[in-house]
């Protein structure tokens, strides 16, 4: 199995994480931190900014695990790429705007 393949996967479940928090927001209709906000990351972007740049994610994760070698969920190494690939962006991801949405628990005073 390509090596290039894994890697497309993995950013492909990036992609995919990305584009819950964003895609979610922009149909219940509420502002969400994006990159296109001032501060980028931290400012809130209006809900179709967020409907549409969490539909941009889904459509390049897609690709990315879609199009891009032989993809399978039956396939433990396929799956586990995938994984990583949400896992590796996510953890960040909760820290990031938990800070802005009181999920650091750990880190109140």
């Amino acid at each position: 199995m390509p090596w290039l393949d894994l890697l497309s996967w993995c950013l492909g479940g990036a992609a995919l994480a990305n584009a819950v928090p964003h895609f979610v927001s922009g149909i219940m209709g509420k502002p969400f931190q994006s990159p296109f906000a001032k501060p980028p990351g931290e400012g809130l972007s209006s809900s179709t900014v967020n409907l549409l740049w969490g539909f941009f994610n889904l459509c390049v994760g897609y690709v990315l695990v879609c199009r891009v070698g032989d993809f399978t969920l039956k396939s433990t190494m396929d799956a586990a790429a995938l994984g990583l690939g949400i896992l590796v962006l996510g953890l960040p991801m909760a820290r990031h705007f938990g800070r802005f949405h009181g999920g650091n628990l750990s880190e109140r005073a």
